[in-house]
């Protein structure tokens, strides 16, 4: 369960196995202060901050050497188109986001390579 956000909505959203193990060893190594998984390095009795997060997303695009600026709100673009390809109902990516409104959902699919070839594919079949 994901707390807060936008409008202070909780969340439901599926965690992988491999994520899930990633974070219990994680865990294991810092045993952070509770109740937070990532605690503020200033104040461990504090979430990491927003602007904390940015600066490792900038750490990480510098690393890798991408041209394409990315943000927690790219991420969540990502995590939407990610599950339509793989034929996730547009209702359940709607839930996962927390929108009310299907069409604010929309705003974060994009028609990729993948998902037109899935539209192909389905003419194909149809004919």
């Amino acid at each position: 369960m994901v707390r807060g956000g936008k409008g202070q909505k909780d969340r439901h959203v599926p965690l992988p196995r491999a994520t899930l193990e990633a974070l219990e060893a994680y865990w294991y190594l810092k045993r952070p202060p509770r109740p937070w998984l990532f605690p503020s390095p200033v104040d461990p009795a504090q979430p990491i901050s927003p602007g904390a997060i940015r600066k490792c997303l900038r750490k990480v695009r510098a690393e890798l050497a991408m041209t394409k600026t990315i943000s927690c709100h790219t991420l969540r673009h990502s995590y939407a188109t990610h599950l339509l390809e793989k034929g996730v109902d547009l209702r359940v990516i709607q839930g996962l986001l927390g929108h009310r409104s299907l069409r604010a959902t929309f705003v974060y699919l994009q028609l990729t390579p993948g998902i037109l070839q899935a539209v192909h594919a389905c003419v194909d079949d149809l004919t």
